[in-house]
């Protein structure tokens, strides 16, 4: 998709301002898209907290009360000694995924910020 380009300014031409333009949108859209993945993943973490603190009551008083669960769009009857687990693996890895995303975000705004540096760029205020 992206292809290498020298390290050396001199020998590349200045970009268009058009050029610029269809960049600088480029990283606005990369940084929008990224930051909704991570709030839609933070929104699905704390429903998994919510249904973990309601279980783990649960699991100490009933273990074995059975409870359903939604897979692949299917509804399967468990108990709640099978859920629980299977819960925390997948909370604890939509977390990691949001850690990643925040890195990339973090990453992709200093390049966004190195970009409009780099070019003088500010943007106008709206009128």
């Amino acid at each position: 998709m992206s292809s290498a380009k020298p390290k050396s300014k001199a020998s590349q031409p200045r970009p268009s301002p058009q050029e610029l333009q269809q960049q600088y949108n480029r990283y606005q859209s990369e940084l929008q898209t990224l930051a909704s993945k991570i709030g839609e993943l933070e929104q699905e973490a704390e429903e998994h907290n919510l249904v973990l603190s309601t279980l783990d009551e649960a699991l100490v008083e009933e273990p074995d009360r059975k409870c359903f669960r939604l897979v692949g769009g299917v509804l399967v009857e468990r108990t709640v000694k099978d859920v629980v687990p299977a819960l925390k693996t997948n909370r604890d890895g939509i977390q990691k995924v949001i850690s990643n995303l925040v890195e990339q975000y973090k990453s992709k705004d200093e390049e966004f910020e190195n970009f409009k540096r780099e070019y003088n760029i500010r943007p106008q205020p709206a009128s």
